[in-house]
Protein backbone atom coordinates (compact mmCIF):
# COMPACT_ATOMS: atom_id res chain seq x y z
CA UNK A 1 0.00 0.00 0.00
CA UNK A 2 1.39 3.69 -0.87
CA UNK A 3 1.88 6.16 1.92
CA UNK A 4 0.46 9.70 1.27
CA UNK A 5 -0.42 10.82 -2.43
CA UNK A 6 1.50 7.49 -3.39
CA UNK A 7 4.54 8.12 -2.14
CA UNK A 8 6.56 6.00 -0.56
CA UNK A 9 5.83 2.52 1.20
CA UNK A 10 3.32 2.93 3.92
CA UNK A 11 2.59 -0.11 6.50
CA UNK A 12 -0.55 -1.98 5.94
CA UNK A 13 -2.87 -1.60 8.60
CA UNK A 14 -2.35 -3.44 11.67
CA UNK A 15 1.48 -3.66 11.16
CA UNK A 16 3.33 -1.08 13.23
CA UNK A 17 6.66 0.60 14.33
CA UNK A 18 8.57 -1.34 16.48
CA UNK A 19 8.43 -0.24 20.03
CA UNK A 20 11.59 2.09 20.74
CA UNK A 21 12.59 3.56 23.98
CA UNK A 22 15.22 5.69 22.86
CA UNK A 23 15.19 8.87 20.09
CA UNK A 24 14.99 9.15 16.23
CA UNK A 25 16.70 11.46 14.19
CA UNK A 26 14.87 13.73 11.74
CA UNK A 27 16.96 14.88 8.61
CA UNK A 28 15.81 17.29 6.00
CA UNK A 29 17.79 18.20 3.29
CA UNK A 30 16.53 21.90 2.33
CA UNK A 31 17.95 21.98 -0.65
CA UNK A 32 16.24 19.50 -2.36
CA UNK A 33 12.97 21.10 -0.84
CA UNK A 34 10.62 21.99 -3.84
CA UNK A 35 7.90 23.39 -1.10
CA UNK A 36 5.25 21.53 -1.61
CA UNK A 37 3.90 22.10 1.88
CA UNK A 38 2.74 18.40 2.41
CA UNK A 39 4.88 18.52 5.36
CA UNK A 40 3.10 21.47 6.52
CA UNK A 41 -0.10 20.08 5.99
CA UNK A 42 0.21 16.98 7.93
CA UNK A 43 2.53 18.47 10.56
CA UNK A 44 1.84 21.81 11.10
CA UNK A 45 3.43 22.00 14.71
CA UNK A 46 6.93 21.03 13.00
CA UNK A 47 6.30 22.38 9.58
CA UNK A 48 6.13 25.46 7.97
CA UNK A 49 6.68 26.92 4.57
CA UNK A 50 8.48 29.97 4.42
CA UNK A 51 8.75 33.05 2.29
CA UNK A 52 11.95 31.63 0.45
CA UNK A 53 9.40 28.51 -0.88
CA UNK A 54 11.62 26.31 1.46
CA UNK A 55 9.69 24.33 4.71
CA UNK A 56 11.23 24.74 7.49
CA UNK A 57 11.89 22.10 10.40
CA UNK A 58 10.55 23.94 13.95
CA UNK A 59 13.18 23.35 16.54
CA UNK A 60 15.63 21.69 14.33
CA UNK A 61 19.33 22.45 13.83
CA UNK A 62 22.20 22.89 11.08
CA UNK A 63 25.52 22.89 10.40
CA UNK A 64 25.92 24.52 7.07
CA UNK A 65 22.41 25.81 6.37
CA UNK A 66 21.18 22.72 4.23
CA UNK A 67 21.00 19.88 6.17
CA UNK A 68 18.44 20.37 9.38
CA UNK A 69 18.30 17.81 11.92
CA UNK A 70 15.58 16.83 14.73
CA UNK A 71 15.76 14.45 17.54
CA UNK A 72 12.03 13.28 18.37
CA UNK A 73 10.66 10.81 20.28
CA UNK A 74 7.44 7.97 20.32
CA UNK A 75 4.92 10.58 20.42
CA UNK A 76 5.85 12.81 17.42
CA UNK A 77 7.01 9.65 15.17
CA UNK A 78 3.65 8.65 13.52
CA UNK A 79 3.17 12.00 12.59
CA UNK A 80 6.87 12.97 11.58
CA UNK A 81 6.67 9.87 9.25
CA UNK A 82 3.63 10.61 7.64
CA UNK A 83 5.31 14.25 6.50
CA UNK A 84 8.23 12.22 4.77
CA UNK A 85 5.96 9.91 3.29
CA UNK A 86 4.19 12.35 1.90
CA UNK A 87 6.98 14.52 0.57
CA UNK A 88 7.13 14.15 -3.26
CA UNK A 89 11.02 14.87 -3.27
CA UNK A 90 12.14 12.41 -0.37
CA UNK A 91 14.07 15.15 1.38
CA UNK A 92 12.52 14.20 5.15
CA UNK A 93 14.93 11.05 6.56
CA UNK A 94 13.97 9.66 9.63
CA UNK A 95 16.65 7.44 11.26
CA UNK A 96 17.05 5.16 14.43
CA UNK A 97 19.62 6.51 16.42
CA UNK A 98 20.00 2.83 18.34
CA UNK A 99 21.18 1.09 15.01
CA UNK A 100 21.29 3.59 12.51
CA UNK A 101 18.21 2.22 10.49
CA UNK A 102 16.71 4.51 7.64
CA UNK A 103 12.89 3.84 8.04
CA UNK A 104 12.23 6.62 5.42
Amino acid sequence: MKGLFGMGKKKDVGESVPAHDGKWLVQYDRKGCIGAATCEAVYPERWSVQGSGKAELKGSKSGDGIIFELQIDNSELDRMKAAAEGCPKNVIHIINRDTGEKII
